[in-house]
Formats: C-alpha cells, sequence, structure tokens
C-alpha cells in the first residue's frame, strides 16, 4: 500500500529586524500560496527557510550561527533537512557566500524572495507549482495570532550614510503603492491586528518617488481614515521626513499614535558630514522643540552611534550632553561597527573595540537615567493599552500608544482580554515597564 502523502512543509526562521518578519511573511504566503505548508518547528519541517540579517557585522555572525545549527538537523531516515538561506546574506555577499557556505541548499537573496516558492519546488523535488500571490492572500489557518502586525512601505535606501550596507543589500529606494499597503493592512486588520506599524529604510520618503509625487502624510491620512478603529504607527522617519504636514496628519487623527522614531546617529556636524549625513545639535533641538509645539503628549525615540571613526572625547561629552537635555522617551544605543564595503571602514581616526564598547554603555547609562525617569513621570495618567497576551506566569500584558513593539517595554495590566483595547491609570513604573491599576 502506497504512503501517505502531505504536502511538504517548511520551517521560516526569521533573523534581524521587523522589516525582515514582513518579508518572512510574505514568503511564506507564497509558498502557502503554491501547496506548501509553513510549520513553526525546524523538526517538524521538510525544509528550513533562514531570513537572514547581515545589516553589521554582529548580525551576519548570528545568521551564521543559526545556520550551522540547523543544517544539523536531520530527517528520520537520516537525511538532511535542506536550508534555503534568504535576505540580507546572500543580497550582501553573493556569489562569495555560495562558495563558501556549502550548508546551504539554495540562496535566495531580497530581490528574489519571490521567487521562494520555485527555489522550494527545486530544492524538495516536488511537484507543487507556484503560483502568484498578492499582499492580499491570507497564511494558513493555525498561525498564532499577532494583534499588532508590521507593514512596509517602501524598500531600499538612496541616503548612503557611510557606516551602512542597507544600499548594497536592498537597492535603491522605492515607495509601494498605495493599494498594496492598504491591502496590505486589510490582510493584517482581518487576522487580528488591531495595530498597524509602517516601517521602511526610511519612511519620510514615502511617494516621492511615484510619477505623480505623494507624501507620507497623505497615506497616514487616508489609512487612519480607512481603518478607523486600528491603531497606526510610524517607525524610521530620519529628521527630514518630519514635515509639518505630517505633524498635523498625526495629531489629526486618534488612531495615530503621537510617536516619533528619528535615528539622529550624533550631533556633531563634523562627524554627521563623515557619515554622510546633515544637521547639528542646535538643528535637532530646534526640531525635537517643533514636534512638541504641534503634537500633544508625543512620544520621542531616537537612535545614536558611539564611537564612529574620528570622534574625539569632546564629540563623545557634547553626545552624552545632548541626552541629558533632550528629553528623548527612549535612546537606542549602538557602538560603531565597521563594516566591510562601506566608505567609513576605510576612514582614518579608528576607534578601537574596548572604547567604543565603553562609549556605547556610558551613553546608554545617561540615556537610562534620563528616560527612565520619563517613563516615572506617567504615573496617575491615564492611557488606552493594547492588550497582547499573558506571559509564562499568567501576567497580562500589553502596550500603550507611547511604547512601540520590541523595544519600549510594555503594560503590566489586571483586566483584559488579548486584542481589546482598554483604558486604564499608570500607578508605578519600574524602569521602562508600567504597571496599570
Amino acid at each position: 500500500m502506497a504512503g501517505t502523502f502531505h504536502s511538504p512543509r517548511v520551517c521560516f526562521v526569521t533573523l534581524g529586524c521587523a522589516k525582515n518578519e514582513v518579508d518572512s511573511d510574505r514568503m511564506k504566503r507564497q509558498a502557502a500560496a503554491a501547496g506548501f505548508v509553513p510549520v513553526n518547528d525546524a523538526l517538524e519541517a521538510d525544509a528550513i527557510v533562514v531570513n537572514t540579517c547581515s545589516f553589521i557585522e554582529a548580525a551576519t555572525e548570528e545568521s551564521l550561527e543559526t545556520i550551522f545549527e540547523l543544517s544539523d538537523i536531520e530527517r528520520p531516515s537520516g537525511k538532511r533537512v535542506p536550508l534555503v538561506v534568504a535576505g540580507c546574506m546572500p543580497a550582501r555577499y553573493g556569489d562569495e557566500l555560495e562558495g563558501e557556505l556549502t550548508e546551504a541548499a539554495a540562496f535566495v537573496p531580497c530581490s528574489k524572495e519571490d521567487d521562494i516558492a520555485t527555489v522550494l519546488s527545486r530544492v524538495l523535488d516536488t511537484d507543487c507549482s507556484a503560483r502568484p500571490t498578492d499582499a492580499g492572500e491570507a497564511l494558513p489557518s493555525g498561525e498564532d495570532a499577532s494583534y499588532f502586525a508590521y507593514v512596509k512601505i517602501s524598500d531600499g535606501c538612496d541616503r548612503f550614510c557611510s557606516f551602512c550596507t542597507i544600499p548594497y543589500i536592498r537597492g535603491r529606494y522605492r515607495s509601494f503603492s498605495f493599494d498594496a499597503i492598504a491591502a496590505e493592512v486589510k490582510r493584517a486588520v482581518a487576522s487580528g491586528a488591531k495595530e498597524i506599524v509602517l516601517i521602511a529604510q526610511d519612511t519620510g520618503r514615502w511617494g516621492e518617488d511615484f510619477e505623480e509625487p505623494s507624501t507620507l502624510a497623505r497615506l497616514v491620512s487616508s489609512l487612519a481614515e480607512t481603518f478607523p478603529t486600528t491603531w497606526f504607527r510610524v517607525m524610521y522617519l530620519q529628521p527630514e521626513g518630519v514635515t509639518d504636514e505630517l505633524l498635523d496628519a498625526v495629531s489629526s487623527y486618534e488612531n495615530v499614535a503621537n510617536y516619533f522614531d528619528i535615528p539622529l546617529q550624533h550631533v556633531q556636524p563634523s562627524l554627521l558630514r563623515a557619515m554622510n549625513r546633515t544637521g547639528s545639535r542646535s538643528e535637532f533641538e530646534a526640531l525635537l522643540d517643533r514636534i512638541r509645539n504641534r503634537v500633544r503628549g508625543v512620544s520621542l525615540r531616537t537612535t545614536l552611534i558611539a564611537g564612529f571613526p574620528g570622534e574625539s572625547e569632546e564629540d563623545f561629552e557634547a553626545l552624552c550632553d545632548f541626552v541629558e537635555e533632550a528629553g528623548f522617551d527612549y535612546v537606542g544605543v549602538f557602538p560603531y561597527s565597521r563594516e566591510e564595503g562601506t566608505r567609513a571602514a576605510r576612514m582614518d581616526g579608528q576607534i578601537d573595540e574596548d572604547v567604543k564598547r565603553e562609549r556605547a554603555q556610558v551613553l546608554r547609562d545617561v540615556a537610562d537615567a534620563v528616560c527612565t525617569a520619563r517613563v516615572a513621570e506617567r504615573t496617575g495618567s491615564t492611557m488606552d493599552v493594547l492588550v497582547l497576551g499573558r506571559e509564562e506566569d499568567g501576567q497580562l500584558f500589553g502596550r500603550a500608544m507611547c511604547q512601540a513593539p520590541d523595544v519600549d517595554g510594555v503594560v503590566y495590566l489586571e483586566k483584559g482580554e488579548p486584542g481589546q483595547i482598554v483604558t486604564v491609570t499608570i500607578g508605578d513604573t519600574l524602569l521602562y515597564e508600567m504597571e496599570a491599576e
């Protein structure tokens, strides 16, 4: 009697940022449309797709460690489970990677991710025939429910910051159409998402490359009106993208988070020029004042680099002083990573690794002192919280509009059901976490 046939099962393992999570979700839908079954457990899979990150050296190392670990998985027959390496690593290293990483059965760079079903069919030698899918296609039932979703509004970048590999990995900047974005939002909302986080390499440039140019403000306004019961949040907004039109759009809609994530990287003009960026401390302070004057109750996040080539002790002290006085709610700090192929990697004035790590820790400590004090000021305030679920000990938790996913802490709750939006009073705080009464 012939054995029972089952559709090939594929496990997707995602590394890196939220943009990679969006790409993995799309690849899952492509695979499901072709007859493959996405599964969460690599031990149950007939093939594994690792969506890699290679933005900095540490991310590349983590990707390689994950690949080596997963490459040891065998089927009961003793045959190794084929491994497909996708995303940033094959995009960045290309043929060089294919010649050295023999653990992989196939490579799929970012630009070829829509071919994932065809690649899986070849790797598994199956007759699953890939057919086109679109952003509205849902994953098979059984996927874990999530009450928020990331939606990419563009890909690529034209900035060519001297420390960054993204333009070489993702290509030039290209906005996605409003219809494609709205369809993805509709799909996520239909799947249970109550919050949509709009992301890109550079969200503020959305629409400027269209034949009839548009703006991020118009996109946010249109989405807020089309989905009035859904929260919207914008991340990765460069300083130049903070227009008065956008500030007015954010402040006009109650379902748009009064939240701005603006990576500044540094405040010293000479270092910013070396980074191929613009700005200065006075310009950034004026920007923050403008935001606070136009958007009531706004929360502000930034990202900073410590130890960029040529950064003197005086430059670093100026950066710390800025963080002490600027009043950010959240600050991400990273030691400079010297990335092969970037202009900054060839610059004079490279700083010792121990010094970079030490400066990054000092800056984190300064930021923590300022930011946790600002979080504590929320004690006694009333805010809406999206209930996300329970921790292993049963503790209910969620997030307020002043907290972005994964980076800004959570609110611990006494009542509510996952997926609900509840109104609470903040009774206490501990570092970045808040506790509701």
